[in-house]
């Protein structure tokens, strides 16, 4: 329930709208979500051997110490606190606001409630930062409180998170799974079927095809193959199928972890991928790919233009009206809710076992008198992620998650070959499937994708990087003050 809840938020119902406009392919559609299941469950199946070694409380973070050393574990945990965890909690609470906006039309990223600044447009060479707004409106709003009520209800202990965990991941299963029955047999549409289907599924798909791509926010237009832009397409759906490595951030509280985070891992992400290709089937079946930005009919808009983005929204309306528009959208509402809570339940325990090693705030590392959870890891969680609401657009949100925790997928995978090699001798309740050619496919195509990123979506993709190597200086920093027997100052 943990891996399926945190990896099903928002991004299905509302990404594919981006990767239309970017790929105009309906098979490089299709191709970026089967990538991106790829990727997911080669990591998951490499992530299950050494959650069944080291099944501890802080998942990745602990593989990184003890693989590579304990300054990789620190970076990680820095950027998973400054830019991963928090940054997609965020972006899955902006699109709570933006799905809300469905029953509530005043709550939009538009109606802006304190506009603090526009970021101004930063010229380095070809490519384009800034060019931002940043501010508090109504949608962002939405998600600071939606954040701020569930990192309360954490605090009061592990089973209330699990309960809603549970509840909420069984509700939104079923919602995708709906969506994909009712699709096959009532939402094949014969002019989405004609314009994606007869002829047409291959186009711009060749290795030969030119596709345009903007450099940044408002830089230029230029031309790249097919491997470059499934490669900048891949932002969204690996979003979507993010966040699956999150059990393994609660090893200490799970029982028999060496059997059942590895096959969580692999059950879990064989599940939502298998559901996320379905979707993406009834999608092209239900609308064309093409559309118009101004035309008047959800046909007419077609998946790039969906209002909003909000495809899983457009294609229930077309099929069963107004209330199945508004059905889906309350069920994205609740996987939204769900995944968020699975988030931050999450998070806080790598935090905490940072601050237990001495490299992060020393209060981290309390937990709540009563209650027994990392109360002010989560607090600190939530004050560093309603920041982050405020900051960005959910498509921004979305790059700037996505390059750093691919960076760290990469290393972790890399420490899975050094730890076979350093630490041959210890048990191995469960070894990596495809073991070592998969893991070593996913590290090329990975670091393939985050070059790509770095070129052609440098806005919020370089600042993510900087961040990282600002943990370096921190990192010895706070290791100085360790040694000295004065752990961090308490924040």
């Amino acid at each position: 329930m943990l891996v399926i809840g945190s990896m099903i938020g928002s991004g299905i119902f509302i990404v594919s709208a981006e990767i239309a406009r970017e790929v105009d392919s309906p098979a490089l559609l299709m191709g970026a979500w089967a990538v991106a299941g790829f990727l997911t469950i080669v990591g998951a199946l490499s992530y299950g051997e050494l959650a069944a070694m080291m099944p501890r409380a802080g998942g990745q973070y602990v593989y990184l110490r003890e693989a590579l050393g304990p300054l990789w574990g620190f970076l990680y945990g820095w950027t998973l606190f400054l830019v991963i965890q928090t940054g997609t909690i965020a972006a899955v609470g902006v699109a709570f606001g933006k799905f809300l906006g469905v029953f509530y039309p005043s709550i939009s990223s538009s109606h802006w409630i304190l506009h603090l600044w526009r970021v101004p447009p930063i010229r380095l060479g070809p490519m384009v930062l800034g060019n931002m707004d940043v501010g508090i409106n109504t949608q962002n709003l939405v998600a600071i409180l939606l954040v701020v009520f569930l990192s309360v209800v954490n605090i009061f202990g592990l089973k209330t998170g699990a309960l809603i965990q549970n509840v909420f991941t069984a509700a939104k299963v079923s919602a995708l799974l709906g969506l994909a029955l009712f699709g096959l047999a009532l939402g094949r549409n014969a002019q989405a079927m004609a314009a994606n289907f007869s002829g047409h599924f291959w186009r711009n798909a060749g290795l030969g095809a030119q596709h345009a791509v903007q450099v940044g926010v408002g830089g230029p237009m230029v031309m790249v193959g097919t491997l470059t832009i499934l490669a900048v397409a891949l932002v969204g759906s690996l979003f979507s199928a993010d966040a699956w490595n999150n059990v393994t951030f609660t090893a200490g509280e799970v029982k028999n972890p060496s059997r059942n985070l590895p096959l969580s891992l692999a059950l879990g992400t064989g599940i939502v991928i298998s559901l996320y290709i379905a979707c993406n089937f009834i999608y092209l079946m239900a609308l064309p790919l093409d559309g118009a930005a101004r035309a008047a009919t959800i046909l007419g808009r077609g998946i790039k233009y969906a209002a909003e983005d909000r495809v899983g929204t457009a294609v229930m309306t077309q099929m069963f009206g107004a209330a199945g528009g508004l059905l889906m959208a309350a069920a994205i509402l609740i996987s939204s809710f769900g995944c968020n809570n699975g988030l931050i339940l999450s998070g806080a325990r790598v935090y905490y076992a940072m601050a237990k090693d001495g490299l992060f705030f020393r209060n981290v590392a309390k937990l709540h008198p009563t209650y027994k959870t990392p109360a002010v890891s989560l607090m600190v969680q939530m004050v560093w992620t309603c920041v982050l609401c405020i900051s960005g657009s959910y498509g921004q949100l979305l790059d700037y998650i996505i390059f750093a925790a691919l960076f760290f997928y990469m290393l972790t995978i890399l420490g899975l070959f050094v730890l076979r090699r350093t630490r041959s001798d210890v048990p191995r309740p469960y070894r990596a499937v495809g073991y070592p050619v998969l893991p070593a496919i996913y590290i090329v195509i990975a670091s393939f994708i985050d070059i790509v990123l770095l070129r052609y979506k440098p806005q919020f993709t370089w600042p993510g990087l900087i961040v990282v190597l600002l943990g370096i200086p921190v990192y010895y920093a706070w290791s100085r003050r360790s040694r000295n027997g004065n752990p961090s100052k308490s924040a």
